[in-house]
């Protein structure tokens, strides 16, 4: 948070409770203020990288395991019909056929999950 932001707030304040103007009390609520938004940010990354990790486990286990390594299932589209029903029932929303389909194609895409990492990380904080 930018340091006149927190003046205007600080106006807003009740005076007689401390210094709205004092620097350190100025430096204290930016302080937070970062500490809090960077740990925000570092949540949400977290969630996003175990989702992520998921979606690609999934279809790993989709294509390697159950197809045996191929783009396609031998048993066909069935596989991913019951998939779908039975994740759905244990799990709720995000398992439709579709969405099961764009899982295989991720790992087909991208078969070794250390580079979807790097490149995921990479696009979020891209170097100067």
């Amino acid at each position: 948070m930018e340091e006149k932001e927190i003046m205007k707030d600080l106006a807003t304040t009740p005076s007689g409770i401390i210094q709205n103007n004092d620097p350190e009390y100025v430096r204290l609520v930016a302080q937070i203020s970062d500490l809090w938004d960077n740990a925000k940010n570092n949540a949400a990354l977290a969630v996003n990288t175990e989702l992520l990790d998921a979606n690609w486990q999934t279809s790993q286990y989709i294509v390697e395991l159950e197809q045996g390594g191929n783009a396609k299932a031998k048993y066909g589209d069935k596989l991913l019909v019951n998939l779908s029903k039975k994740m759905t029932r244990l799990k709720g929303r995000g398992f439709s056929r579709s969405n099961l389909i764009y899982m295989r194609k991720f790992y087909l895409t991208f078969p070794k999950s250390e580079t979807l990492s790097h490149q995921f990380e990479t696009s979020l904080h891209p170097k100067p």
